[in-house]
């Protein structure tokens, strides 16, 4: 058996027919598995690499689960690994439960931050099924195209982003939109020197977010 260091970040090239679901062979017979069957069209893939569900021929899902977040830093490494390696969209579903509620905001900051990634919090496998079906169901209805799964990918990043600059220290709604609406991006917020955050919001929380960013 491959080793988990050893996988390829994403598979060299895969086909999605239309509506369907392409998952990672390590699903099946899960309760993600059992749930999206009947709902979708869902076929099972060796080789897939990190990925562990292919929605169409450009956009994947990673799924990172209550366990993967408590175990420690491996889901990182898979993260990092699957961006730097591969061009592919990658939309990020992470279970935010009780217990791994309180490693969300380090995963946010990774995922949106760092690795400019689309991020999803779901409190189940349940729900995760949900969010995939209804993914599929919408881009099937413009197979040529697909508009609303580049819609609501890009929906999804815009949320996770405004999210987690809100969890920066000293930054709540009204300094996100700010500065979101200043800087544009994410991107450019974290190239941001103090002096042109101050302008923004202030001096503090310009310090705030230049030690929380450069942490």
């Amino acid at each position: 058996m491959t080793a988990k260091g050893n996988l390829p970040a994403a598979a060299a090239s895969v086909v999605v027919p239309y509506g369907h679901v392409v998952g990672n062979e390590k699903w099946r017979g899960s309760e993600m598995a059992r749930r999206l069957q009947g709902k979708t069209k869902l076929v099972f893939e060796d080789g897939l690499g990190l990925v562990d569900f292919h929605l169409s021929n450009r956009i994947c899902v990673l799924y990172i689960s209550e366990a993967d977040l408590v175990a420690g830093d491996e889901f990182k490494r898979r993260l990092v690994r699957f961006r730097n390696a591969s061009s592919i969209g990658g939309i990020v579903i992470v279970e935010k439960t009780p217990i791994s509620e309180q490693y969300f905001s380090a995963v946010q900051k990774l995922v949106v931050l760092q690795l400019g990634m689309a991020l999803v919090p779901v409190a189940n496998q349940e729900e995760a099924s949900q969010l995939i079906t209804q993914l599929v169901r919408e881009q099937s209805k413009d197979h040529t195209s697909n508009p609303f799964l580049r819609k609501q990918c890009s929906q999804l990043a815009e949320a996770s982003v405004f999210r987690t600059v809100q969890q920066i220290p000293g930054v709540g709604k009204t300094k996100a939109l700010l500065l979101l609406q200043q800087f544009g991006s994410i991107h450019q917020i974290c190239n941001a020197s103090v002096k042109e955050l101050e302008l923004v919001v202030g001096p503090t929380v310009a310090q705030q977010i230049h030690a929380f960013l450069g942490s």
